[in-house]
This record gives structure tokens, sequence and C-alpha cells, in this order.
């Protein structure tokens, strides 16, 4: 039965992602792009649920950092952005509030930005992190390292805001894989 729950209660936040995020393309005006030889900064927030394999349990999965684009490096395949970020998971039995059992993730990624074919409102990006998680709630800290595989997509408004959706592949050392649907802010200058 909780299994049912688990997936009736992930098919409502596919709903609610979705009708939160088909308005904002229809919306976002147009996004100039930043010159040839430009950098930027982006200061990004992120939510979103971990999907456990073992029962599809979500767990919250908060994310905040910073990244630089830069310019010279866009035509580069392998990256033009390098990002920080601080991520928290929930591990404990109470889903988005905080209990003891969580992690901690401090880690550094290289992300590609590229324009889609025939809009300027949607870009998509992939991102590669590794750092290491800080598991919390155990007689003591346990450190792992953490590898993150992500894909997705930014909906620009301004030059300066945008929505990020992802998909993240997740994998810390003695802990099974786990994905994390995100939605997110970012304030770029």
């Amino acid at each position: 039965m909780s299994a049912d729950i688990n997936k009736r209660s992930y098919s409502a936040g596919a709903l609610i992602l979705a009708c939160l995020i088909l308005p904002a393309i229809g919306f976002a005006q147009g996004a100039s792009e930043a010159p040839a030889g430009g950098t930027s900064t982006d200061l990004y927030v992120m939510f979103g649920s971990d999907v456990i394999p073992t029962g599809l349990a979500l767990k919250a999965n908060y994310n905040i950092g910073l990244g630089h684009t830069f310019g010279f490096l866009h035509k580069d395949p392998v990256g033009d952005e390098i990002t920080f970020s601080y991520t928290y998971e929930n591990g404990g039995s109470h889903g988005f509030l905080h209990t003891d059992y969580g992690s901690h993730t401090e880690a550094l990624g290289l992300m590609k930005n590229f324009n889609l074919p025939k809009t300027k409102r949607v870009s998509a990006y992939t991102w590669v992190q590794g750092g290491i998680t800080s598991m919390t709630g155990y007689a003591q800290v346990e450190n792992r390292f953490y590898d993150g595989e992500s894909l997705g997509a930014i909906v620009h408004f301004t030059d300066h805001n945008s929505l990020w959706i992802q998909e993240t592949f997740n994998k810390v050392v003695t802990v099974p894989w786990y994905t994390t649907s995100s939605i997110g802010f970012t304030r770029s200058w």
C-alpha cells in the first residue's frame, strides 16, 4: 500500500511540475545571447526530490550554488561553466522535513550550456559534479565520494533570470544509485 501512495505522490508531483513549467515556457521573454568573449556568474537555488529505487520513496533535495561561465570556452565540447554547490538531502523517514539522518554534499562541477534550435527562450545543459558527501545521524559523521550526472533545460525569462529544470543520476560510494528531479531559479550577472 505504501508503494501505491508513493507512486501516486510521485505522479502528482510530476503533474504539478508540468503545470508550473509549461506556462513559464509560453510566457518567457526571449533571452539575448551573451557576447562570444563574455563571461557570466550564476547564483542558483534548486528544490527537488530524490527518487530512491527501493520503494520509490521521495526525499528532500535542496541545492544552492555558484557557477561562472567562461566566454572563451563556449565552443569547448567538454564544458564552459565551473560550478560549486552545496546540497542537503534528507535521509530520514519524514520525506521533506529535516531529520537527523541526512547528507550534506559540497561538489565542484563542470557544466556545458548549449542552445536548442529554433528557440532563444529555452536552452539545455549537461552537468558533471564530483565532491564529498557527509552523512549525519550516525555515531560519527561518514564521509563518502559523490558523483552526479545531470541533464537539464533552462527557461530564460530575461538576460538575468531563468528557471532550471533538471534530472540527475547520483552515486555515493556505499549507497545505491538514485535520481533527483529538481526545479530552481537562477540569477545571472
